[in-house]
Formats: C-alpha cells, structure tokens, sequence
C-alpha cells in the first residue's frame, strides 16, 4: 500500500499543471492576474506563453483584470521621462519601485521635442516636435508616428504650436472599426474652422468639416479632450462663456451633441476642469475661498441627475505642505475606490500625491524626489511650470490594429515560404522519379 501511495504521489509530482487544470481554467486565471506579473508568467511554457501573447487575450485582460495598474506618464520640456505606478505608491513595500525612467520612441536629440497629450486603453498619445503625433504603448513598446503637415500648411503659420493653436484635440477607440482615432479642430489662415481626424489604422488623415454644424469659437473650450464610452469630451471655458456644457464627439456616428454640467457649477468664479474618474466623467474646480477643491462625478453616463458631489477641504489637521493654498489636481479613482490625487505640482523638487476617501477626508499623503533618477539629475532638467506635461493610462497588452495586420502577414509569408521549400522538395522527388 505504502509503494503504491508513493509511487501515486510521484505520478501526481510528475504532472505538469496543463495535466491537472484545463486550458480554458488556465485562461480564465490568467485574466485576472495583474499586468505587471504577465511578463513573468511567459516564461512558465510555451502554451502561457501563447495565450498571454494573443491579441484577444490583451484585449479581454483590458476589461477584466481584476487589479488594474494605474501609472501617471511625466516628460520635462527637456523631453526627458518617468512614470509612476499610482497604486504602488501608497504601497509601504512598493513604494521605493512605483517610479521609474522611460524611454521614448521616435526621440530626437534636441529640446522642446516631446508632450504628453492624452491617452486611452493603454496608448499614451504624444506631440514630437515639429508636427507629429505619437501613439504608443509603454508597456509592449508598440508605437507609430503620423504627420500632421497639412495642418500646419493650411494655417500657413511659422508660429503654429501643437497643442495651443488646436482648438479642439482628442485621442479615441473606435470599437465599430477597431481603431484608434486622433481629432483635431483648428482655424485657417482665414480663420475658417476645420476638423481632421487620423486613422491609425489606415495612416490617414479624413476631412470631417461637415461634422461642424456651427462654429466652435477659438476660445469656447478646454482643448484637450478625454475618452469614455466610444466618444471624446470637451469642457466648456466657463469663465469666458458662461456657457456650463460638456462637448461630445461620438467616433463611430462622427457627430457632436452635448451635456450640461451640474447646477452648482454655474456661477462659479473659479475655472471647472474635465477629468476621468474610476470611468466616469467627472468635473473639479479649486475654490481659493475656503481652500477647497469641488469635484462632480457622473455617475451614469448622459444622465444628469446622476451628477454627484465631493469636496476635499484641506484643514489644520493635514501636512503644512497640502494646509496651504496647495492646488489639489485629481488623477484617479484607486482600485480601493478612493481619490487620488496630485497636490502642489508647481514643486520644482517632488511630485507629491494625496489619497482621499469619498468623504473628502485625508488617508495618505506621500512624496517622491525624483533627482536620483539618470536623466534628473542635472539641476536644468527639473519640473518647471512650463513645458512639464503629464497623464494617466492604464497598462495594457492591446495592441495597434496595424500590429495584428503586420504579423498576420508575417505569419503568411512564413507559411508561403514553408509551402514553397516543400514544393520544391516535392518537385525534386518526381524529377528523380
């Protein structure tokens, strides 16, 4: 009994873990693991190794990972970069790791080259100088650079500078086509509006002036725009207008509509900024009386009643550093659903970030000295007012549709190229015949 317990208990040390779980459990387990311990898990065999690699499985993972990596993504005016993962940094054990330094693609060795735009499912969108867009992954290191020229043209400006001479920008997912879409609104030389958007999928550049119904005016709106549910927004210049509205582009009807912000916005006389929080649209404003920052999330989509307030009073009890005229900027909602936030950015010498619970009340606070870093030591290339710019994304595996179309010709040629040594092998065997 004892041998053949033994031998039962080697047999069942033998197995490998494809023998004990199914590939669809495998599966099912890998989604839910976080981005970061993928790369790792490649190793474990060539069968992981596959499914962690297909583009459905990045695409899955995107929706369900059930601890999603937050990272802010930070480039000087010397177009040198870092990031930092948002949740690690709260994180005693991870806090010393949650920062690091990042190569950029398509980088030039001159000042002034890079900016941080905005991002979505993972892309980062980035302006390189002199009129370039680049899309790009920070995770797989997937990019791809597209020229905005006939924009510049078409102003005929020497002095034309993206993003302050856009109207209107955005980056976006269009699901109904699989693509990733740039949007741009500007004036001519003759202050005529237009509206381009660049396919990534197709490298091109479509005229949608006819999406202008009426004129947008120079100075209406924010200009930078954020995606959620298959279209951008824009937040209106409240003080200039007085017009309390939230612009919308959906990219798959190609058409603008809007919505109102809440009540209590209007009248406000300190500037309402757009943000996204815990994938919801959501709205701030500092109010320099009383030293607060007001925040309206909503929280169904297109539905006004759904507006819902928070404030963040910064009191007696708080650092010195944050009880002052500190400006409070929200990132994101943590995967423990609190505020995070990033407070003070004019701070030449730290980043500093905030953690609030929905009751306004202060849970962390921490701050990081990024002048160990490679490329920050040189006292030049600290964080200034001007041309420091910055985002959040969350990681992800997605590839650019181009991608997939890249290798599936890899895969072809490949195939074709096996097909054809074997016909010719073929042919060999019947000549000899």
């Amino acid at each position: 009994m004892e041998k053949k317990e033994q031998q039962q208990d080697e047999n069942y040390k033998s197995k490998s873990i494809h023998d004990i779980l199914p590939v669809e459990l495998i599966h099912i387990i890998l989604l839910r693991v976080p981005l970061k311990h993928l790369g790792r898990l490649k190793c474990v065999s060539k069968l992981w190794n596959t499914l962690i690699s297909d583009p459905h499985f990045a695409e899955s993972h995107l929706h369900l990972s059930a601890a999603p990596t937050h990272v802010c993504l930070f480039i000087n005016e010397y177009s040198q970069a870092f990031s930092v993962d948002i949740d690690a940094v709260f994180d005693g054990y991870k806090h010393a790791t949650a920062i690091k330094e990042v190569s950029l693609p398509f980088k030039m060795k001159r000042r002034y080259n890079f900016e941080v735009m905005c991002s979505c499912r993972g892309f980062v969108l980035l302006h390189r100088a002199p009129h370039f867009f680049v899309v790009w992954n920070p995770v797989t290191g997937s990019s791809k650079r597209v020229s905005y020229s006939h924009i510049v043209s078409r102003c005929n400006r020497k002095c034309f500078k993206f993003p302050g001479s856009a109207i209107l920008y955005g980056f976006g997912y269009d699901a109904s086509q699989d693509d990733y879409l740039v949007v741009v609104a500007s004036q001519d030389m003759h202050d005529q509006e237009h509206f381009d958007c660049l396919s990534f999928k197709t490298n091109s550049w479509i005229n949608l002036d006819s999406a202008l119904s009426k004129p947008l005016g120079r100075s209406n709106w924010e200009s930078r725009g954020f995606f959620l549910n298959g279209a951008i927004h824009w937040s209106s210049r409240t003080l200039s207008v007085r017009d309390y509205r939230i612009l919308i582009f959906d990219l798959k009807e190609r058409s603008f509509s809007t919505i109102s912000m809440p009540e209590q916005v209007m009248g406000y006389l300190d500037p309402t900024y757009l943000v996204l929080l815990g994938g919801c649209l959501a709205l701030y404003s500092y109010r320099t009386k009383g030293n607060k920052t007001n925040i309206w999330v909503m929280k169904e989509y297109k539905v006004h009643s759904s507006w819902t307030f928070y404030e963040i009073s910064r009191g007696q009890s708080e650092p010195l550093c944050i009880s002052n005229e500190s400006y409070i900027e929200p990132l994101c909602i943590s995967n423990e659903s609190d505020i995070v936030a990033l407070y003070d950015f004019c701070s030449r010498l730290f980043l500093n970030f905030t953690k609030y619970n929905t009751r306004g009340e202060l849970l962390q606070y921490k701050y990081f000295d990024y002048r160990h870093l490679e490329h920050f030591k040189d006292r030049y290339h600290w964080f200034s007012d001007y041309g420091t710019s910055y985002t959040v994304y969350t990681e992800s595996l997605v590839p650019l549709p181009s991608d997939i179309k890249d290798k599936d010709k890899d895969k072809k040629k490949k195939k074709n190229g096996h097909q054809n040594q074997k016909d010719v092998k073929q042919g060999k065997r019947t000549r000899s015949e």
